[in-house]
């Protein structure tokens, strides 16, 4: 392979064929084991048709001696049960406990892939320098990367790329979770390290290359600061210098080379120094150890320097426009109705991992075949998204009273969401967990930044349903605890963190004793706690004037609540639309 052809697929697909170092090698290493079997199977099936044609063959079976003497055969079967009983425990305790994975094995394909391109990128780039080893140590003098840590929160693809990269590479997967190499005798977690990465290099130059994956990286990798070398040696310094060792091990000889050194070493002895024969150079086996963990800050340093895990991959949630892709993938493997789309499920899913998507839409399967349909429609989805984040609902049996309060106090929020241009969903007074009722919203599109006249909309919906029950019943229930407490910390971070008082001084930054989150800070200071009081006592007075205007509305979002139970966000717009028009 030239090095123009490896620039040609930077980052687009996996080199292949014979263009690919590892592949000339494997078949290398092929043919020179066909020849040894030919030279070593040859000489005793020579013998043995050479005693066939002379009418003397060998009979194999049970030695004479044994046939004769039952007693000594019972014995002998007896200490090889007691050997086997003693030894098979010690032999397997320090054993590699990797899984090993052919290219057929995986299901995953770089194709199965969607979103996060530049991280499949980088991927694919870090795949054909191993790949093209050769081609790129002779052409640029480059040395391929030899560990790569993949960092990110749980669900984000890290191991579902992994796969993808054993099944695209052609090369031997060894696959192994990092609590695996912990054992309760001591030195055995060393030894399974060992084991492990003598087995890398011993598939890597059979086969012209191996990759190895260690799944939770961080249970093995913890940083050492502030561990002595004591009772913890094994448990985390002692793991962590085995793997430092073992990441620059990777040209150590074999046995083969082990014995032609000291061969070597033993003729050189009777020869002068200008005439002593080479000692054999081992190779370097061609290997790429992938790590995956979520905690990447826990890791030891001396892990990520430059020679080991030196390059770091971070998946990160996806946003909107990976969402879309990712959707569309799995739609197009699930039962749905039209008005389910890749567009519809990323607006609504801002924040989850793809792992989380694809069970999102797993829930809405249930949920449609619990309504005795065999198709998801949009309220499945929905409903399904508000069972995995807040529960699932069932009837409370409310007194007629407290029913329709309850059904006010919801309509408040709703009719504020809507009138504020919030994207709501579902208004609901079914029960789901310790909630009575609930309203769900989001941003009409997905936003990574807030302002303050933002979070101060937000304020104005939480109280929505305290102004609501005051309007309608002359005081608010029990059931504004939860509404308060939301409100309260949105105006403690607008006071505190973003300076949308009269101050620019953070209080996120104060190291105060006994205030170990921002609401504290901010209501432990006096000046403080009156701004909170001031924007809650505003936003309150201006819900209280949008209900008592649109009262009209909020009545008829409480009766249509009282009747079905639940409103989708469609249902909630039509309603106001009508009244405010009316």
């Amino acid at each position: 392979m030239k090095i123009e052809e490896l620039h040609e697929l930077h980052g687009r697909s996996i080199v292949r064929g014979d263009r690919v170092d590892a592949t000339h090698h494997r078949e290398r290493i092929r043919r020179k084991r066909l020849w040894w079997a030919v030279a070593v199977l040859g000489i005793p099936l020579a013998w043995f048709w050479y005693r066939v044609a002379i009418g003397n063959p060998i009979d194999p079976g049970v030695p004479g001696w044994l046939k004769t003497d039952p007693t000594m055969t019972v014995m002998i079967g007896l200490m090889l049960v007691l050997a086997a009983l003693i030894l098979i425990p010690f032999l397997g305790a320090g054993h590699s406990p990797h899984v090993l994975l052919r290219p057929s094995d995986s299901k995953v394909r770089l194709d199965d892939v969607v979103g996060a391109e530049a991280t499949r990128r980088e991927a694919i780039d870090t795949l054909n320098l191993f790949l093209a080893h050769e081609t790129f140590a002779a052409e640029m003098g480059g040395s391929p990367r030899r560990g790569v840590l993949f960092e990110g929160p749980p669900g984000t693809g890290k191991t579902y790329l992994a796969k993808a990269l054993a099944a695209e590479a052609g090369v031997p997967f060894l696959f192994v979770s990092a609590s695996a190499f912990q054992s309760m005798y001591y030195g055995q977690t060393n030894r399974k390290i060992r084991s492990f990465f003598k087995a890398l290099r011993k598939a890597a130059r059979a086969e012209g290359g191996a990759i190895g994956f260690i799944e939770e990286f961080d249970a093995i990798g913890g940083a050492r600061s502030g561990m002595n070398s004591g009772s913890m040696r094994e448990g985390i310094v002692g793991v962590v210098n085995e793997l430092l060792v073992q990441m620059q091990s990777f040209d150590m000889p074999t046995g083969k080379d082990k014995l032609k050194t000291r061969f070597v070493d033993g003729i050189n002895v009777f020869l002068p120094h200008d005439r002593q024969l080479p000692r054999p150079r081992p190779t370097t086996a061609n290997i790429l150890v992938v790590a995956a963990t979520n905690r990447a800050a826990d890791l030891d340093p001396a892990l990520l320097r430059p020679g080991r895990f030196d390059r770091v991959i971070h998946f990160d949630l996806p946003p909107r426009a990976d969402r879309v892709e990712i959707a569309d993938y799995y739609l197009a493997r699930k039962a749905h109705a039209t008005d389910v789309n890749g567009f519809a499920i990323a607006d609504m899913t801002a924040g989850y991992s793809p792992v989380k998507i694809e069970r999102l839409l797993d829930e809405a399967l249930i949920v449609a075949l619990r309504n005795g349909r065999t198709r998801m429609n949009m309220r499945d989805v929905v409903e399904a998204q508000l069972t995995n984040e807040v529960g699932l609902s069932h009837p409370v049996g409310y007194h007629p009273d407290e029913r329709r309060r309850v059904a006010i106090h919801e309509a408040g929020h709703a009719l504020v969401a809507v009138l504020a241009g919030r994207d709501v969903r579902i208004a609901s007074i079914l029960r789901r967990n310790s909630a009575l009722g609930l309203v769900a919203h989001g941003d009409a599109e997905e936003k990574h930044l807030k302002t303050p006249s933002e979070g101060s909309e937000l304020i104005a919906i939480a109280l929505a349903g305290r102004a609501a029950e005051i309007q309608e019943y002359g005081e608010a229930s029990s059931g504004i605890a939860g509404d308060l407490a939301y409100a309260t910390t949105l105006a403690a971070q607008l006071v505190g963190q973003l300076g949308a008082a009269d101050t620019l001084i953070s209080l996120d930054a104060a190291m105060m004793p006994g205030a170990g989150n921002i609401v504290a800070k901010v209501l432990s200071d006096e000046v403080s706690r009156t701004k909170v009081e001031n924007i809650l006592e505003s936003a309150a007075d201006r819900v209280a004037c949008m209900l008592l205007e649109h009262r009209s509305a909020l009545i008829a979002i409480a009766d249509a609540l009282c009747v079905h139970d639940e409103l989708t966000g469609e249902e909630l717009g039509r309603i106001v639309t009508t009244e405010l028009t009316a």
